[in-house]
């Protein structure tokens, strides 16, 4: 595990995107080491041409394991051209996704078995894991509501389609890997307001980033 790798996940409709865009100025003013924000999939020019392919909601054929495929390669790409890079030149990096996506989305949604998405994933980060990941937790109901409500002002993808069954499979694989490993993923309740999120998110960073941390 690299302590300077944070991840953040969560099921559609969590709030990632917003509570990241509040917390990241308010994170970077706090800490001695410069932060990198990325996404996955995506973060660098070939990750990002295969997230076209994965997320375009017209790719309707796509088999689950192709799919699964194609996150792993994205992610690799990602790893050894930005994050990697990053982490050796001491900054924090926050990815938006990592592989507890693939392991709750294809393994678990997908239903193509999340030992062996794990496997593939360990195969394509060289065993490389994130110091700590922020889960945002939010019943599926209430996410799809949330991209219901905000479906003209946001990306509609391929996941976007999928059935609440489906959804629920991946809130679950979330909520069990939570449980495995209580030591690198801390769930925070993304049912509260935004405001209080991100504030349960920075008192997470700064109680785990306490060598990097300043008083402001």
């Amino acid at each position: 595990m690299v302590d300077t790798f944070i991840t953040f996940e969560g099921p559609d409709g969590a709030g990632k995107t917003s509570v990241l865009t509040a917390l990241i100025p308010q994170l970077a003013a706090h800490l001695t080491r410069p932060v990198h924000l990325t996404r996955e999939p995506g973060g660098a020019q070939i990750s990002e041409k295969i997230r076209e392919l994965i997320l375009d909601p017209e790719n309707t054929a796509m088999d689950a394991r192709t799919e699964a495929l194609l996150y792993a390669a994205s992610r690799r790409q990602h790893l050894r051209e930005v994050i990697v890079p990053a982490l050796d030149a001491g900054e924090v990096v926050v990815c938006d996704r990592f592989v507890d996506s693939s392991v709750a989305y294809q393994g678990a949604g997908r239903q193509i078995g999340e030992q062996a998405v794990l496997e593939m994933n360990q195969f394509a980060t060289d065993g490389i894991q994130p110091g700590l990941t922020l889960y945002l937790d939010v019943p599926s109901e209430i996410g799809l509501a949330r991209i219901a409500a905000h479906r003209t002002s946001r990306q509609f993808d391929r996941l976007d389609q999928e059935s609440l069954a489906f959804h629920q499979r991946v809130r679950a694989a979330y909520l069990r890997l939570a449980q495995q490993e209580p030591e690198r993923i801390h769930t925070i309740d993304a049912t509260q307001p935004m405001a209080q999120v991100v504030a349960d998110c920075l008192a997470t960073l700064q109680h785990f980033l306490t060598d990097s941390w300043q008083s402001r």
